[in-house]
């Protein structure tokens, strides 16, 4: 069950630059900044809002976690709504990204309708949620007002929110603030915005977001009158892809932004053509763009308006929509940018493909395995919700029955439901929130006979033996490093399958084969010495530090797991047929009966053993 990285990697030019190393969770983003600035490398970031509706934030959820896993920006931003009307909303999207998407999240705070206990509570909730940054901003006047008034007991400027923030805690918090190249509305004359621009820097604030431009002259001569000015930190150019003529027009009448003449030229012939503005939107983006990075900017900030297809057709024309490397992770798993979390580095592989609901199951504990796995019981798992079995990223029933099937005729159905998803045909399964990773590509073949003889898998990994830390495929941790990996699969099978499983186990040429199975009732089946052993599947060995074990088979874990995984077939799948009907019928008996297990190939040096198990269980009738 070897991974030949050589049917896995593609020829082909690199990207212009590469996102950053992610570094030490709940990071300050202007050390992010300072550090890349430093090694010469760009970055971008994304700016969202809270939508107005319950199935408009899962769909931002989806769209943000799709992002921020291709794109791997800097940063994220949460807006935080006029007059302070989406705070509670703001604060937990802001919340759950930093906890479950593995990125630092900058959360706009408004004085807005804000008195100063307002705004001391919304910064201890992001304390308490990881949050380690702030965009210090006055806000628009609350919806159906059209001038701004300080609310009683509340703060004027945007610089009385710096103030505030550094005197309550300090160094804390990382905080930007608004920059305006062509002045904000409110302010006479450039001279004074920039002079209240500077005091704001000199209260506290670490860095400068600039409003949205279509003129990349009006940025660059921004920062020489903020150098002239003397400041002295960095200067993010926000940019706004058009995406439609009409939105483009209520925007910059919005923000009083001028645009040349040029663009509103190209832009009339086409207006009503919505294809052709968006095309035209992105081929300026990525003008602006090119222009800004050769020109010194550091990197740009895009207010994406929570749309996807521009922003990443932008970053396609910088070279940039391709998967970053698996090599520059500091984990083979996606690391929560959580402070709380700091430290945590193992977890067990089961919920490899849902991460957020390990995530939200150990949210509540206050430390975390590191160097070794230890007690599992102590502390408890979360209990089980229909959070964890529904997740951010659950689909319409509509849209999982295109996915899994509008009726089932046997079981055989299911087995083939699962052999396309492996082969990439359908996008996801219950127990899977994302396609498969490319160190899985070279097993799919086997996988699919395997799934297609009734072994229904959800979750494994090849044997790696002293590979690159630096590979683009199975790499991860620090440079020049080696990682190893034992072969591992896991798989949904009926209890006459299993016997075959228990009967081939036992034969000498699979000495190295462990296995554990369960069912939803709790019957068990085992050929590990100890019920509650710990079986280390990844880890690596890098220059300077101990042996790092980031990933284990845990039985106690496992036996966690179960009650999760089973529930998923009644929650996810067995929910979208009529009660009573065939196919609720052949999902119920699925979950009643079958068993659940998971197989370790301890031979990682040379142990093929893994291979010919599968390859034989597929062959059985």
């Amino acid at each position: 069950m070897d991974t030949k990285l050589a049917d896995i990697k593609e020829n082909g030019d690199g990207p212009m630059f590469t996102s950053p190393r992610p570094s030490a969770v709940g990071e300050k983003i202007i050390d992010k900044i300072r550090r890349s600035v430093k090694e010469g490398r760009k970055f971008y970031s994304f700016e969202f809002f809270p939508p107005k509706t319950q199935a408009g934030v899962m769909n931002l959820y989806s769209r943000m976690d799709r992002m921020i896993a291709k794109f791997e920006p800097l940063f994220v931003d949460v807006t935080w709504g006029a007059g302070g009307s989406t705070s509670k909303l703001t604060l937990e999207i802001s919340k759950n990204v930093q906890n479950y998407c593995a990125t630092d999240v900058l959360m706009h705070l408004t004085c807005t309708n804000m008195p100063k206990g307002d705004v001391k509570n919304a910064l201890e909730k992001a304390k308490e949620a990881g949050i380690r940054n702030i965009l210090a901003l006055r806000g628009d006047p609350p919806l159906g007002r059209d001038t701004w008034e300080k609310c009683e007991e509340g703060f004027a400027h945007a610089i009385d929110l710096v103030k505030f923030i550094r005197q309550e805690y300090g160094d804390y918090f990382g905080i930007a603030v608004a920059g305006y190249p062509e002045g904000h509305i409110s302010s006479p004359n450039l001279e004074q915005d920039m002079k209240h621009l500077k005091l704001k820097v000199d209260a506290g604030a670490d860095f400068i977001m600039t409003q949205l431009f279509y003129d990349v002259d009006l940025y660059l001569n921004f920062v020489k009158r903020c150098r002239t000015a003397g400041i002295k930190c960095p200067i993010l150019p926000g940019l706004m892809p058009i995406s439609g003529y009409n939105a483009f027009k209520r925007m910059i009448a919005f923000t009083k932004a001028s645009v040349p003449e040029s663009l509103l030229r190209a832009l009339e012939p086409i207006r009503n053509n919505d294809a052709m503005v968006k095309a035209y939107g992105i081929e300026l983006g990525i003008s602006m763009a090119k222009r800004l990075l050769e020109s010194g900017a550091p990197g740009f900030h895009f207010y994406t308006l929570n749309l996807e297809k521009s922003v990443t057709k932008i970053l396609a024309g910088l070279g940039l929509a391709t998967l970053q490397p698996k090599g520059l992770r500091p984990l083979p798993w996606k690391r929560s940018c959580a402070t709380r979390r700091a430290k945590e580095d193992v977890r067990p592989i089961f919920w490899a493909n849902r991460p957020y609901s390990y995530l939200s199951r150990t949210i509540s504990w206050d430390e975390f395995p590191n160097g070794r796995w230890g007690n599992s019981t102590s502390p408890a798992y979360g209990e089980l919700y229909d959070y964890h079995l529904m997740g951010l990223k659950s689909a319409s029933v509509q849209n999982r029955r295109k996915m899994w099937g509008t009726e089932l005729k046997d079981e055989t159905d299911v087995f083939e439901k699962f052999a396309l998803y492996i082969g990439g045909k359908i996008p996801r399964l219950p127990w899977c929130e994302f396609s498969i990773l490319m160190e899985t590509v070279p097993l799919k073949e086997r996988l699919i006979r395997l799934n297609k003889s009734g072994f229904l898998t959800i979750n494994s990994q090849p044997r790696v033996n002293g590979a690159s830390s630096n590979d683009e495929i199975v790499g991860w941790g620090e440079s020049d490093g080696y990682v190893y990996q034992k072969a591992y699969v896991e798989f949904f099978t009926s209890p006459e399958r299993i016997k075959v499983v228990e009967k081939l186990a036992k034969r000498k040429e699979y000495k190295t084969i462990s296995y554990h199975a369960v069912n939803a009732k709790g019957d068990q089946l085992s050929n590990y010495k100890n019920s509650n052993a710990v079986n280390a599947v990844t880890w690596g060995v890098f220059p300077g530090s101990e042996i790092i074990q980031p990933t284990v088979v845990d039985m106690r874990s496992f036996r966690v797991w179960k009650d999760e995984a089973f529930a998923l077939w009644i929650s996810q799948w067995l929910s979208i047929y009529q009660k009573g009907s065939r196919s609720s019928s052949i999902i119920q008996n699925i979950h009643d009966t079958y068993f659940l297990c998971n197989i370790v190939e301890n031979d990682f040096v040379k142990g093929d053993g893994l291979s010919k198990f599968m390859d034989e269980l597929s062959a059985e009738k």
